[in-house]
């Protein structure tokens, strides 16, 4: 017996598997610091908690609608409208196991053979990965460090084609930290103006953001809106990682397709976790301060001493809780008389011989480059920056 053929582009996905490497070495007893994981590492607040508890008590634990109870859809369409200035019907919302199946879902309701998505580099691990499960073609469009990665709109011109079926955004970005501004919004607005194609914009990192506004294209274009997805979910803002509840709202077609996905895969989501995502929706909204303050010290903490660092440069992300250092002077160096050729081979080095985890830049489209989560203490941050800058000095 062989495995399906459309496993055979498929890559594991490289952040579980370093993630997953990390923590059986600190399970041995290895005093590993893992950069790695996009995991806040504060809890859960406690009515988010309190309410799936109730909803236990209750005995809130039998099937719901696939597409989640209504109150919670009608919640998530408040909260599009409140934030984010953008109107959506229930019956527009589709509410999964996290954004991740949400955007999968999106991917298999959508694409037919051959049908290409664009994604911004650099890029989640995961999104050319959905696309090709889904018989799709991901075409990457390239940005650049000293543009701030937002995309050259001439660039994505050239990418569109008659089989683009969708493009992807994803601001704050994993894995840079970069934010859109309004002109770099206007500027891919403008560049799919002309193309039938969906824009997706996954905005699962809207509330971890250390300067200006968080702007959705749709409240620069309000035309894409008809063809506009929107992607978020409990995990990063509210720290609901393993509760896993996301959802999408978008065109109603669209949505009952990907309702459909999920009918024959998952059907609901957790019972009770959509009642805690119901008290995160309606309880308090200032929860995401104290948060936020704290990742930008530790942001900032981070950046400087990366850039104290000989060889390594280090842009200020505005948001998300990663750094992506530019480690591209190292390539050519030796380390143990061996050159260094790729941000990979520095990465399992950092792991295996400075028990630091970092990822490699090149499963996110940025070869010559590391993505470092800062979602972790200060004391261990300290301590896996200590181990880096030890690695870089003993490069020749």
């Amino acid at each position: 017996m062989n495995l399906a053929n459309r496993l055979k582009a498929i890559k594991p996905s490289p952040t579980l598997a370093l993630n997953a490497k990390a923590k059986a070495l600190a399970a041995q007893g290895v005093d590993v610091v893992g950069l790695v994981a996009g995991e806040p590492d504060f809890d859960t607040p406690e009515h988010i908690k309190q309410a799936a508890i109730e909803a236990l008590r209750q005995g809130f634990t039998k099937y719901t609608p696939t597409a989640g109870i209504p109150e919670l859809r009608e919640a998530i369409c408040g909260k599009l409208e409140r934030d984010n200035r953008l109107k959506f019907a229930p019956d527009q919302v589709v509410v999964s196991v996290g954004a991740k199946q949400a955007i999968y879902n999106a991917f298999q309701a959508l694409l037919n053979e051959g049908d290409e998505v664009i994604i911004l580099a650099p890029y989640w691990v995961s999104y050319p990965e959905m696309v090709q499960l889904a018989g799709g073609k991901p075409v990457f469009v390239q940005t650049r460090e000293e543009d701030g990665f937002a995309p050259d709109p001439d660039a994505i011109r050239r990418a569109l084609s008659p089989r683009t079926k969708a493009i992807i955004l994803n601001s704050p970005s994993n894995p840079s930290g970069a934010v859109f501004s309004r002109a770099a919004l206007e500027g891919i607005a403008e560049a799919v103006r002309g193309h039938e194609c969906l824009v997706i914009s996954d905005d699962i990192y809207e509330k971890l953001l250390y300067q200006g506004e968080f702007l959705n294209i749709g409240n620069v274009a309000p035309d894409l809106v008809p063809r506009l997805v929107v992607i978020n979910g409990m995990s990063k803002a509210f720290s609901m990682t393993g509760w896993r509840m996301g959802y999408a709202a978008g065109p109603k077609w669209l949505i009952a397709g990907m309702q459909m996905v999920q009918d024959q895969s998952t059907s609901n989501a957790a019972s009770f976790v959509q009642k805690a995502a119901l008290a995160a929706l309606k309880g308090p909204q200032d929860i995401f301060v104290p948060m936020v303050e704290e990742y930008r010290g530790r942001r900032d903490m981070v950046v400087d001493a990366l850039n104290s660092v000989e060889g390594v440069r280090c842009r200020r992300p505005e948001g998300a809780f990663y750094v992506l250092p530019n480690v591209s002077s190292l390539l050519g160096r030796t380390y143990k008389g061996e050159p260094l050729t790729g941000s990979m081979q520095i990465s399992e080095i950092l792991l295996n011989d400075f028990r630091m985890g970092a990822m490699p830049g090149a499963p996110f489209g940025m070869e010559g480059y590391l993505r470092m989560s800062f979602a972790t203490s200060r004391e261990q941050l300290r301590k896996g920056l200590e181990r880096f800058r030890e690695f870089v000095g003993s490069t020749r």
